[in-house]
């Protein structure tokens, strides 16, 4: 059972991965971290990374090809990345919904406890706002130049969870639930549970 879960910036998707991965006994991917790991490597913020991409597939080549391996030769595990539904079509897709003032202070708040080094430097929730709504809107341009598809469709998913006022721990239980009864409809369609 694979588990791909996508959301706006700020919605929680790490955390969300993370506690639903340790409640399943799942391996967990980010593939928001590996693109942060590959910005910084290059000594550049996200922001300037995903700019780049919307000029070259230099800066999603890597990533989109690491998901697609993994949907193709991996099993039982959670991703969170925008696309990660789009490479790996037969998991239980998840959106994470988010107010974007939530989003913002959410951010605003990781940044200034430098959980997130490759992140801009905010100067405050507005500056956030603005940079997570531009950042959503690169991602766009990227996807919809590379593949076609506007990433944050949430008619591409089975599953959308607005996260703005729930904890996360309520929100993986959520996703848990939504799952069993995705995986049993697929039983009694007599469909093969996707691996």
């Amino acid at each position: 059972m694979i588990i791909t879960l996508s959301g706006y910036p700020g919605s929680g998707k790490s955390t969300v991965a993370t506690l639903v991965a340790a409640r399943l006994g799942l391996q967990r991917h980010s593939m928001g971290d590996l693109r942060r790991q590959y910005a910084q490597e290059h000594g550049m913020t996200i922001d300037e990374w995903n700019a780049l991409g919307e000029t070259s597939d230099e800066t999603d080549a890597p990533v989109d090809e690491r998901q697609r391996t993994l949907g193709q030769t991996e099993d039982d595990f959670v991703i969170d990345g925008r696309i990660s539904w789009y490479f790996i079509p037969h998991s239980f897709k998840v959106f994470l919904d988010v107010d974007p003032d939530e989003g913002a202070r959410r951010m605003f708040e990781h940044a200034r406890a430098g959980k997130r080094p490759s992140e801009s430097a905010y100067g405050s929730k507005k500056a956030v706002r603005e940079q997570a709504a531009a950042r959503s809107a690169s991602d766009n341009v990227r996807y919809g130049k590379y593949y076609g598809i506007q990433w944050d469709d949430k008619a591409n998913f089975d599953l959308v969870v607005d996260t703005s006022s729930t904890p996360p721990e309520k929100i993986a239980e959520q996703i848990i639930e939504a799952l069993k009864t995705w995986a049993q409809r697929a039983v009694i369609d007599k469909k093969p549970v996707p691996r």
